[in-house]
């Protein structure tokens, strides 16, 4: 059963104890990510997710490796548009470790100027690495088109300009501006004892004070019906197709996975089964829903040859069609809905898959829902809840178009996927 305790300097802290395992995962989670970043410092958000494992006043960044590791424990971190995580898993005796260590990391980052040179290159060799990864970039040529003119198109690494520019002043004022109790989120799951917990809790992170908390852009984008295109030699054209998606909480998500379920999520999905193993025209081809905190997106992904991708276009269109036309019986969506709950009930296995989902929706939502509300929610979606989400995602006439290859740019191409 997930519990709520909130420090008196308004930090949250979430978790769940698992009396049953000899794990515990601890995650610190920041609402702080390439959204809330100005084009100018696009990627800073990142780049302090790197420096805060470049040593302490008292660590070394060798140091802050072996100490997790030591007990044969993993460490590790994220950045996304939304929200930057650090995050740990250890035997449950460890668990002070972790906490010791991430709120040492947290107040007691150096910043050495010289690392941070240092950084900048490493950055710059892993955003070199993601455009060389053609099946990856294309998510955020995507992104970029479809939110263009908001800063939810902005790369989570940024590029190797505004990296190159960010010094160490404007490090330190981000962390002062969204570091901050009330913008975070401690989440935990495994086993521990609650009472020793939240004692931890105060004495790593009860003295943490707030700056001034930079309030969020409350913007919201605008879907803008798009393509971009980059030409480069490759053997595959690789493809994204966007559609208006839902946002995180929203009472429509749960028929919007159930689709994404059928349509492209798994080797038995229609897309899978269509396009490849009856066609054999693409290796990989999937689907998914992203959400943040106003809207969302709803992408389809393929990768296939050249002469091939306007036939796989086609087909992609095939199928949506299909979907919007076709009778859909209460047995399609039952096996859709059975195989949504399975992979949920699996994924409570994993103590990092509950912390990561507590964390996150704390964060993001301020509320968690517990296993057996997201079942009943599940349990809830009809034929009729599924009609409507693909009404909307699909007949709007809003869609996004990104590829990367040996590809042309065809002006109307927007309208033959229509």
């Amino acid at each position: 059963m997930y519990k709520k305790f909130t420090l008196d300097n308004k930090l949250t802290l979430v978790y769940e104890n698992l009396p049953f395992v000899r794990s515990v995962s601890f995650g610190l989670w920041i609402g702080t990510g390439s959204r809330y970043e100005t084009q100018q410092k696009n990627g800073i958000s990142h780049f302090i997710e790197h420096m805060l494992f470049k040593g302490t006043e008292t660590k070394t960044a060798k140091d802050i490796a072996m100490t997790i590791e030591n007990v044969g424990g993993q460490i590790n971190a994220f950045t996304g548009k939304e929200c930057t995580c650090f995050y740990t898993k250890t035997l449950d005796e460890d668990l002070e470790t972790s906490m010791e260590l991430i709120s040492d990391m947290l107040f007691r980052s150096r910043f050495d100027p010289a690392y941070i040179e240092a950084e900048k290159k490493v950055i710059g060799e892993e955003i070199s690495m993601y455009e060389d990864y053609p099946e990856e970039l294309v998510h955020d040529m995507l992104s970029e088109t479809i939110w263009s003119g908001n800063s939810l198109s902005y790369p989570i690494l940024g590029s190797h300009e505004t990296i190159s520019a960010i010094k160490r002043e404007h490090l330190i004022e981000h962390i002062k501006s969204f570091y901050v109790p009330e913008n975070s989120v401690i989440s935990v799951a495994g086993n521990f004892d609650e009472d020793e917990l939240i004692e931890l809790s105060q004495k790593y992170f009860g003295d943490w004070k707030a700056h001034n908390h930079r309030k969020i852009d409350s913007s919201k984008p605008e879907f803008i019906r798009s393509m971009k295109v980059k030409r480069k030699e490759t053997e595959l054209i690789h493809m994204c197709l966007g559609f208006p998606g839902v946002k995180n909480g929203d009472d429509n998500m749960y028929s919007l996975l159930t689709v994404n379920n059928m349509l492209g999520d798994g080797m038995s999905s229609r897309l899978f089964q269509r396009i490849r193993e009856e066609l054999g025209l693409v290796y990989s081809i999937y689907s998914y829903p992203s959400t943040y905190r106003d809207v969302g997106t709803f992408v389809i992904y393929a990768a296939s040859s050249p002469e091939r991708y306007m036939d796989v276009i086609s087909h992609i269109g095939d199928e949506i069609i299909s979907m919007t036309r076709e009778f859909l019986s209460e047995s399609d969506i039952e096996k859709a809905k059975n195989q949504l709950k399975g992979s949920y009930i699996i994924g409570l296995d994993s103590t990092s898959g509950r912390m990561s989902s507590m964390g996150k929706s704390q964060l993001m939502l301020g509320q968690i829902k517990t296993p057996e509300e997201i079942l009943s929610s599940i349990d809830k979606v009809s034929v009729d809840s599924v009609k409507q989400i693909i009404e909307y995602v699909f007949c709007s006439d809003r869609a996004g178009f990104s590829a990367i290859g040996d590809i042309d740019f065809d002006p109307g191409l927007m309208d033959k996927m229509k």
